[in-house]
């Protein structure tokens, strides 16, 4: 069996333990040869570490561990040795000692490495200092900085603690454009791309290549690698889950697929490993670092509707600490990606990149909104989900009131539309790929479309107003036309919710019929 390296960030680990290595030597080649100066947003645990580690041991030329890669087979490579400084943020001790005393320790840590003496004092001058020593000799210094914005994604919510993280950090990547005549190749990677840090704005031969289609399958799995490397997984999965091998694909795909910075789709390699490691469906992902500061911000904005967001090309440009918009933050961070871009627009349109962020982004926001936690969102969700299925409309009702429940009264009444709007369509939406909000038909936009086994229910919501009103407008505006004839039952549902109550105050329901049957 294949040794899935969950967690492994060090290429050399990976490849003397034995474990699975998706060989990504052809695309990291073409990016050494095409420039000097690089920078590389990806979202957390989507193989930036890996990715820098591999560049590491690359430069520092141990041929060995790339035995059988594309890499080794290229006849142009000569294997050239650089002396390679590698600071990952990640790993510094800056929550214990504090930023400047963990990257001052880090500094003497890789002088101490090269046996280099540093007489200057400050941290900017000796970092400065280190490089210079480095790359004076034959060859010129490897610089490779994995995770800059740690220190300020880990305070984000902290203002001033983020804001002396940020002075420091500019205080040491200040240095580096004074040493462009001693370095050789230099790439930065992080999540973000913050300004006032000197390296978006001193560095201005700083290619950005997170949108660059050169590179856009640099980190994740790409469909063809999937296929390639996990093929003799189908049949046990299949057997496991009681489906076809292809049906098993296809549940993998609708998980973990979908993300993209140019036109090819990856996988997130964190949770296609896991799922491969544990051989069950659920959010490997997410849940290893739950977005609060995120949830929060869509909450205060009341963005709850994050199927079809459109972006101008400020979403992915750098951003202040204190002027964060919400669209660049969950683009940056991995919760949206790109679905389509027009160029005449200059208009990106962002998306969920899968179902495993879609399903964990509308719990926790459900939880969010109602200030009632995420605990019970899913079963809010099964109990919807379930009265549907067996047409019990009282449960359903008892369901819906529920989940205005715990809303306070005073912060619902200061909201009511906003807040009525949001809670059904994140309930509904929650409900899976069978389940359709804010449908928009040639007629106008239906409030909900659930598709069950045997029945499609079409909906209409109104607040303070008749259920038949709501009724009536399913039938005038024919919403329920384009569900007919599909051998099922076509439902029309018409609910009035009281604002006074905070609770459905009227429900009616008719069987929908084409007009000439």
């Amino acid at each position: 069996m294949k040794r899935y390296p969950v967690g492994i960030q060090d290429f050399q680990k990976l490849r003397e333990g034995g474990y699975l290595y998706i060989d990504k030597t052809k695309v990291i080649y073409k990016l050494l040869n095409s420039g000097s100066y690089f920078f590389l947003s990806r979202p957390r645990r989507f193989g930036k570490s890996l990715l820098m580690s591999t560049i590491k041991y690359f430069f520092q030329g141990e041929k060995e561990l790339f035995q059988d890669l594309w890499i080794s087979k290229n006849k142009a490579n000569n294997w050239e040795t650089y002396p390679v400084l590698h600071f990952s943020f990640s790993t510094l001790s800056y929550k214990d000692l504090g930023l400047k005393k963990a990257l001052n320790q880090a500094v003497n840590l890789k002088a101490a490495e090269f046996q280099v003496t540093l007489e200057r004092e400050g941290l900017g001058q000796r970092f400065q200092e280190l490089i210079q020593k480095l790359g004076s000799g034959e060859k010129k210094v490897v610089l490779l900085i994995d995770e800059y914005d740690k220190p300020l994604i880990d305070y984000i919510d902290q203002q001033a603690q983020a804001e002396e993280n940020r002075s420091t950090l500019k205080n040491f990547f200040s240095v580096i454009k004074d040493s462009d005549s001693f370095i050789h190749f230099l790439l930065i990677t992080g999540v973000s791309k913050f300004s006032k840090v000197s390296i978006f704005s001193d560095l201005n031969h700083l290619l950005d290549i997170t949108l660059d289609e050169r590179f856009d399958t640099i980190t994740g799995i790409t469909q063809n690698e999937l296929d390639k490397n996990f093929a003799e997984e189908w049949p046990g999965l299949s057997q496991k889950f009681g489906v076809s091998p292809a049906e098993v694909r296809e549940e993998v795909k609708k998980w973990y697929n979908g993300y993209a910075w140019g036109e090819e789709k990856v996988y997130n390699p964190f949770s296609l490993l896991s799922f491969f490691t544990a051989k069950r469906f659920t959010n490997f992902w997410w849940e290893s670092g739950t977005p609060t500061f995120l949830l929060k911000i869509l909450r205060n904005e009341f963005q709850y509707n994050l199927e079809q967001v459109e972006s101008g090309i400020d979403a992915f440009e750098s951003y202040t600490l204190d002027n964060m918009g919400w669209r660049a933050l969950l683009f940056q961070t991995g919760y949206l990606t790109i679905h389509q871009y027009e160029p005449d627009y200059r208009l990106y349109t962002l998306g969920y990149p899968n179902f495993e962020v879609k399903d964990s982004m509308l719990r926790h926001l459900l939880g969010v909104f109602r200030e009632a936690g995420t605990g019970d969102s899913q079963m809010l969700f099964a109990n919807l989900k379930r009265s549907l299925e067996s047409h019990d409309m009282n449960r359903l009702i008892d369901t819906i009131n529920t989940l205005f429940a715990k809303i306070p009264y005073q912060l619902f009444l200061s909201k009511k539309e906003a807040f009525f709007h949001a809670i059904l369509h994140l309930s509904f939406s929650g409900l899976g790929m069978m389940a359709q909000a804010e449908v928009s038909t040639a007629q106008g936009r239906v409030d909900t479309v659930v598709h069950t086994k045997d029945r499609i229910y079409v909906m209409e919501f109104k607040l303070d107003e008749p259920a038949e009103v709501a009724l009536a407008q399913i039938q005038e505006k024919g919403y329920a036309s384009p569900y007919l004839g599909q051998g099922k039952d076509v439902i029309a549902l018409g609910i009035s919710f009281s604002s006074e109550k905070k609770a459905v105050g009227a429900w009616v329901e008719e069987e929908a019929r084409n007009e000439r049957s």
